[in-house]
């Protein structure tokens, strides 16, 4: 599929397919136009026939392949056009092959019988490259006899030098005489070190010494090895050496090194935080047993319910701390990496990346800002020819459609000139706003020319974004309509085709400079009345499915349309876990922080959620791997598909023949039964692709019919043919899709032409493909609740697979983070109302996941991420305590003697050590610790109380609740969204409690200097209290409080209401105070009469 095909529109449901061109635009080119082309097998020129015309191959297509891939073709290949299957015709200077028929008008007798010789055709065949389709990055053309084995993983014995005593053509390691840049080079006289070697099969009836093996040379050979391996190990040992020893060690041996390796805490900040762990919990046991065996007998209520919400904390504590007991980092070697799979002058053998950009609202996520996070992908430090950039537009917004037009177009200024200066960040709108010194390590001269000429370019992309978005302020009666007149196809958000434009591709994507661009195609998936879409989850499943088709990369990475690439070599970081042999086979996904952009330098809100990232994270970390959190993720496109993790083979257990035999038959038949059990319980979706494994060109078979029941292993063919029908099942009625998932490395069908994969795509994102599929229950993102990112990873660690925490020096990605209170208390409460309906789900923590992959502590996590906002119910209580305790003159403890008020001071000392600890050995500073607390406060009394409530409403009586997205754009002036506020029902709670509190304290302290000197004492503890909550509550005070007095009136309103009706209530029932049936008289000494 080309970049030029134009925006392809359809409904597989109605069978409808149409290609919208934008006016301008070429269509196919005709063949006297296609000159100066460039070999899709080989990478050579084309060139010209004899009479100096542009070389065509097929007549009917005019695919373009260059004379010798022709010629190759028609001798030992298919004779047949590789993309439209057409039979090759025999052109004037070329050998006729058989089959050929007589041709009018071609009289080359010279050459009609002119066979090339034998040896050369093989040369020919050894030189040939894979093939590269327009539509697939990496893929092999069919019926291309390909010649080449991938170079093995395992490092050669002889470190690609060759030995001078043994005979090239002798030895048993060729080298394939390929040079770098993708071009054929002929065969050389002699063995060039420096080229890749590769293996050659042997013939098993000559001796072993004809090949090398076995002779003195080569024994010679393998005992230096064995000396240079033991030298090293013994220098690793030894924890370094002199750099003398260490000369002599070949290059490989830092190839072979680990890609990254895990670095656990230093004993001496771990170990003291463990120690206090458990002091704490002995603590806790006896504070419980003091509080539970002293009631309070004149404030029972209070005592009940004290006790009640402190036991909830204690078991909130628990879940949230032990996960964090095997903290962890890790560091990666990116330099190992390139030595590995990037050497210089040699094809990468990186794995291709698919970037997912997910995006709805183009009025509430501006488009200049997704524009800057695909201009950052597209000039990621990575291979061009293995990144693929898929935008979702899930609102079918035409403004996003023109705006991503503008993108491609200025990317193919701004991706160059990234990667010719190496400037970090690569979204142009953060670069040019940097505070820091530009220049510093530039030495170019004519740097500052161009940054300023480009800056002049990105501004003007600027004016044609803003005039899109300000064009698309009114939309006309008669909807959109594209340049060339058509209307265009989503002018129903609710009820359109589903989309595809390749905006940039092989064949139409390249920079100024005339280098290649990485693939970007814009993605809208059909939606019509009646079909459940399942928002975000949903949109995502729909790209996994449309990448596979066209692309299909080993490994995919989601951002959010707001969080951009702030390292250009974040992927490379990723791929030092994914791509390491002896751990990414059971990586599942490589989680990245998450860091912000435009946020106060307080963080009022707690926007950054540092103690989450920097410390939770990498407890799980030493578990089996962080959470998935939504974004800045790369993840195994074979881990989404629902397969386990790759089980690690263990040893064969060891017998003694000394025993008698009746001893060893009842050990086996012991034995019997658990092998059985472990032979069924081998994942289903492994056996199924052990039955489709087949050879790399041969194409999958797709009907019973065409099976021959005589034929040898028709029985099997049957056998998968009846496998594939059940993946279809699971995977959904498309046939390329399916045989995709079986492509453990990715890469996309041979077969398949152009034509094909872009009907099989507009097939896949239709509205009802997932129908009575396993799509969003163990396949792609998880549905049934709007946090899809927390089922999502949860099902994959219940498969065994584990995931990896990376934190590089440099910010991989950054986005932007909701300033006003307002905005930030209703992400929360999104956050919270998904863990309520993942506790309600089939697939809680509490009960799903038993007997696979997921380990105890891990599961503590998940529990503790859906449990958490049933914590705002005792929190709630826990604060308003302090008034009422100020109000009656209760307490919820009784009187302390010595023994309580040890048990009281130790814990208060065990959870401040806790912290101090924790920030130790994590780096979180004493600040950032401190607004987290702040913040659990608020959205605790707020989001997550409202969050249970709209969950029961949910679960009971079938209310849904609709999410506005959070803004992504702010104003002009910086943190001026931090003092707005708007109008929400979630400022009410926060706000009582606050006027409840200062209510308290003013009627204690009144009752105190009333009452005189012995009420100040029991008023400290009541005071102290009050003045916790109230200090947790700032941050909602001062955003209350905040510049020019912005509150909204009827929160005030309400607020004072709810806290003046409260308290004339409580004083006029007063329940904790005793009753008597009459009036207590007292005689005052007085004579009345």
């Amino acid at each position: 599929m080309e970049a030029s095909a134009g925006l392809v529109a359809g409904s597989h449901n109605r069978n409808e397919l149409v290609v919208i061109r934008r006016d301008g635009e070429p269509g196919p080119k005709p063949m006297d136009q296609r000159n100066g082309q460039v070999c899709q097998i080989c990478g050579d020129d084309v060139g010209r026939n004899p009479d100096g015309e542009p070389f065509v191959a097929c007549n009917e297509c005019a695919f373009p392949i260059c004379r010798d891939c022709y010629e190759y073709e028609r001798r030992e290949g298919t004779q047949n056009c590789p993309q439209c299957k057409t039979r090759f015709k025999r052109l004037k200077g070329c050998a006729r092959v058989p089959g050929d028929e007589e041709e009018d008008g071609v009289d080359d007798l010279e050459n009609e019988f002119n066979w090339s010789d034998k040896h050369d055709s093989q040369y020919l065949a050894e030189s040939m490259l894979h093939a590269h389709m327009s539509y697939g990055r990496g893929a092999d053309l069919d019926g291309v006899p390909q010649p080449f084995h991938p170079i093995p993983n395992v490092p050669l014995l002889t470190n690609g030098q060759m030995v001078d005593d043994i005979p090239p053509d002798q030895h048993a390691l060729v080298p394939s005489f390929v040079g770098g840049g993708g071009k054929r080079i002929h065969p050389l006289p002699y063995a060039d070190p420096n080229l890749p070697v590769q293996p050659r099969s042997m013939d098993p009836s000559k001796d072993l010494a004809a090949y090398g093996y076995g002779s003195v040379a080569w024994k010679e050979r393998m005992e230096s090895w064995k000396q240079k391996q033991e030298r090293m190990h013994q220098t690793r040992n030894d924890g370094g050496g002199d750099d003398g020893d260490d000369a002599d060690l070949p290059l490989m041996d830092e190839a072979r090194q680990p890609l990254s390796r895990k670095i656990p805490l230093p004993s001496s900040q771990i170990n003291p935080y463990r120690m206090i762990i458990i002091i704490r919990l002995v603590v806790l046991c006896f504070f419980f047993h003091y509080r539970v065996m002293h009631p309070v007998p004149d404030a029972f209520a209070l005592w009940l319910i004290s006790v009640i919400c402190e036991i909830w904390f204690a078991m909130s504590w628990i879940l949230d701390q032990f996960p964090k007991w095997f903290p962890i980092e890790r560091e990666t070697y990116l330099d190992r990496l390139s030595l590995r799979f990037d050497k210089e002058g040699h094809p990468s053998q990186l794995a291709p990346v698919d970037f997912f950009v997910s995006t709805v609202d183009p009025l509430k996520e501006p488009p200049l800002v997704t524009a800057n996070t695909v201009l950052s992908i597209l000039s990621v430090d990575y291979p061009v020819d293995k990144v693929s950039c898929y935008v979702s537009d899930d609102g079918a917004a035409m403004l996003t459609f023109e705006a991503l037009s503008e993108t491609s177009e200025f990317a193919k200024k701004w991706v160059p000139f990234c990667k010719r200066y190496s400037l970090e960040p690569r979204a142009p709108e953060w670069y040019f706003q940097q505070k820091i010194d530009y220049l510093k390590d530039k030495v170019a001269p004519n740097f500052v020319r161009e940054r300023r000429a480009m800056k002049r370019e990105y501004e003007e992309f600027k004016v044609r974004i803003n005039a899109l978005v300000a064009k698309a302020q009114k939309v006309p009666e008669e909807g959109w309509t594209m340049q060339d007149g058509t209307p265009w196809p989503g002018n129903n958000v609710r009820d359109h085709p589903g989309m595809i434009q390749v905006f940039l591709g092989q064949s139409g994507g390249h920079d100024v400079e005339g280098n290649e661009l990485p693939r970007l195609v814009y993605v809208s998936r059909e939606k019509r009345p009646g079909y459940n879409h399942h928002k975000k989850a949903g949109a995502m499943n729909a790209l996994v499915r449309v990448s596979a088709v066209l692309t299909n990369a080993p490994y995919l990475l989601n951002l959010d349309c707001d969080h951009y690439i702030n390292n250009s070599k974040a992927i490379k970081e990723a791929m030092c876990f994914m791509m390491d042999p002896l751990l990414g086979n059971k990586v599942c996904y490589v989680q990245f922080p998450q860091r912000f952009d435009g946020i106060d330098r307080h963080d009022r809100y707690a926007n950054r959620n540092v103690v989450f990232f920097d410390i939770n994270m990498k407890g799980l970390d030493g578990i089996q791997g962080p959470i998935y959190v939504g974004t800045g993720c790369v993840f195994r496109r074979q881990a989404l598909y629902g397969y386990d993790a790759p089980k690690t083979k263990k040893p064969p257990s060891r017998t003694c023949n000394c025993w008698p035999k009746w001893c060893i038959c009842c050990c086996c038949f012991g034995n019997r039964k658990t092998k059985k059990k472990t032979k069924t319980s081998k994942p289903k979706f492994e056996k199924i692709k052990k039955l489709f494994k087949k050879k790399e060109n041969q194409a999958p078979a797709y009907a019973l019919g065409e099976i021959d029941e005589a034929a040898p292993g028709a029985e099997n063919e049957k056998a998968s043919i009846v496998n594939q029908q059940k993946l279809e099942k699971k995977f959904g009625q498309s046939s390329v899709f399916v045989a995709s998932t079986l492509l453990e490395n990715g890469g996309t069908l041979k077969s398949a032409s152009p034509a094909s994969l872009l009907k099989e795509a507009i097939h896949v994102i239709s509205c009802g493909y997932e129908d009575k599929t396993g799509w969003g229950k163990d396949i792609g993102w998880i549905y049934g609740s709007v946090t899809e990112d927390i089922l999502t990873g949860f099902k994959m660690h219940c498969h065994g697979w584990r995931s990896i925490y990376c934190i590089p020096k440099r910010a991989a990605f950054k986005g932007s983070a909701p300033l006003n209170l307002s905005d930030r208390l209703h992400q929360v409460l999104r956050w919270a109302l998904g863990s309520i309906e993942i506790f309600f789900s089939n697939h809680c923590p509490l009960w799903y996941g038993y007997g696979g992959g997921l380990k105890f502590l891990e599961r503590f996590s998940y529990i503790n991420s859906i449990v958490y906002p049933w914590t705002s119910i005792p929190l709630l209580a826990y604060c308003t305590l302090p008034a009422i305790c100020l109000l009656t003159g209760k307490f919820i403890t009784p009187e302390l003697n010595n023994v309580a008020s040890l048990w009281f001071m130790s814990l208060f000392i065990c959870i401040f050590a806790t912290s101090i600890l924790e920030m130790r050995w994590s780096g979180v500073g004493i600040d950032d610790w401190w607004r987290n607390e702040q913040f659990w406060v608020i959205g605790g009394v707020s989001s997550h109380l409202f969050a249970v409530f709209q969950g029961l409403l949910k679960v009971i009586a079938g209310v849904d609740t609709s999410f506005t997205v959070t803004s992504k754009g702010g104003d002009d002036e910086e943190f001026s969204e931090l003092y707005t506020f708007k109008w929400t029902t979630l400022l009410i709670p926060p706000t009582t409690l606050l006027l409840l509190n200062f209510i308290g304290v003013v009627a204690g302290i009144s009752n105190a200097i009333n009452n005189g000197y012995e009420s100040w004492g029991p008023l400290f503890g009541k005071l102290f209290f009050a003045f916790w909550v109230i200090v947790h509550l700032y941050p909602f005070l001062k955003g209350l409080v905040g510049r020019q007095n912005r509150t909204p009136t009827i929160v005030i309103v309400w607020s004072i209401l709810l806290a003046s009706i409260f308290s004339l209530l409580w004083v006029r029932i007063d329940p904790f105070l005793a009753k008597d049936d009459g009036p207590l008289l007292e005689e005052c000494g007085l004579d009345c009469n």
